[in-house]
C-alpha cells in the first residue's frame, strides 16, 4: 500500500493530535506503535476492495491520512485494534473521540463494522451495534439505532444515501439501496431493494441483478 507520508510521520500525526485534546501517557503512545502494522493491513484490505479512485494510485492501494473519509476508516480500525488487543479503554475512548472531533462520524469502537465498508462525506453519521455485512456503504446522517433494544441485521452490499435511517427489529437483505431521506424502522427489506419513504408506509422497489452486479464495486 501506498502511504501519502511516511508510517514513522503517521504515528507522529496521530499522536500530535491525541496529546493536542487528552492527557496522553507515554504508555498509551507506545500501545500505537505496536499495533499501527496490523492497523495498516486491515485498512489496506478495506481500501483493496473499492473501485473509489481516491483510494489507488499507479495501480496499487493508496492511503492518504489528508483524506477525511479514509482517515474516518483508519481511526475506526485503530480504535477497534486497541479494543480488541489491549487493554488499553482509555487509549480506544481517546481515538474513537478523535475520530468523532475530526470527522464528524460516530463510530464506536465496540461496534463490529465489517472487514470492507466504505463511506462517503461521512458527516453526522452514527452507526449503532447492529450487525453490518460486508461491504456496507453509508453517506452523510446517517443513523443505524436500536428500538426498545433490538438492534437491525444489515446484509452484504447494502449502501444508505443520506439522511437514511434503519432502526429497531431490522433485516435488510443484501443489494439493498436505502434511499435518501428514507427511514426503515422494524420491518424487514427483501435483497436487491431499492427503498424510499418512511415506515410503516415504505416504497419498495426491486432492483435489477445487471445493476446490482454494476453497483457492487467489489474487487480484489
Amino acid at each position: 500500500m501506498i502511504l501519502e507520508i511516511k508510517k514513522s510521520e503517521l504515528i507522529a500525526q496521530i499522536k500530535k493530535q491525541l496529546d493536542s485534546i487528552f492527557l496522553v501517557s507515554e504508555e498509551e503512545l507506545s500501545q500505537i506503535e505496536l499495533i499501527i502494522d496490523n492497523v495498516l493491513e486491515r485498512t489496506e484490505y478495506c481500501f483493496a476492495r473499492t473501485k473509489n479512485k481516491y483510494y489507488s494510485k499507479q495501480g496499487e492501494v493508496y492511503f492518504n491520512p489528508f483524506h477525511s473519509g479514509q482517515y474516518t476508516i483508519f481511526l475506526y480500525y485503530l480504535a477497534n485494534t486497541i479494543y480488541q488487543k489491549s487493554n488499553a479503554a482509555n487509549l480506544a475512548d481517546k481515538v474513537y473521540f478523535l475520530n468523532k472531533t475530526l470527522n464528524g462520524c460516530d463510530l464506536f469502537y465496540e461496534i463490529e463494522l465489517p472487514s470492507v465498508f466504505m463511506l462517503d462525506h461521512p458527516v453526522g453519521s452514527v452507526m449503532g451495534r447492529a450487525k453490518y455485512g460486508e461491504y456496507f456503504q453509508f453517506g452523510q446522517n446517517c443513523t443505524v439505532g436500536n428500538n426498545k433494544g433490538i438492534f437491525p441485521v444489515i446484509s452484504n452490499n447494502v449502501q444508505m444515501t443520506a439522511n437514511s435511517m434503519i432502526i429497531g427489529d431490522c433485516l435488510i437483505g443484501e443489494n439493498s439501496i436505502i434511499g435518501a431521506g428514507a427511514c426503515v424502522k422494524d420491518e424487514n427489506i427483501p435483497a436487491n431493494s431499492l427503498v424510499f419513504g418512511q415506515s410503516p408506509n415504505l416504497i419498495i422497489k426491486t432492483r435489477s441483478i445487471e445493476k446490482v452486479m454494476c453497483y457492487s464495486g467489489q474487487r480484489g
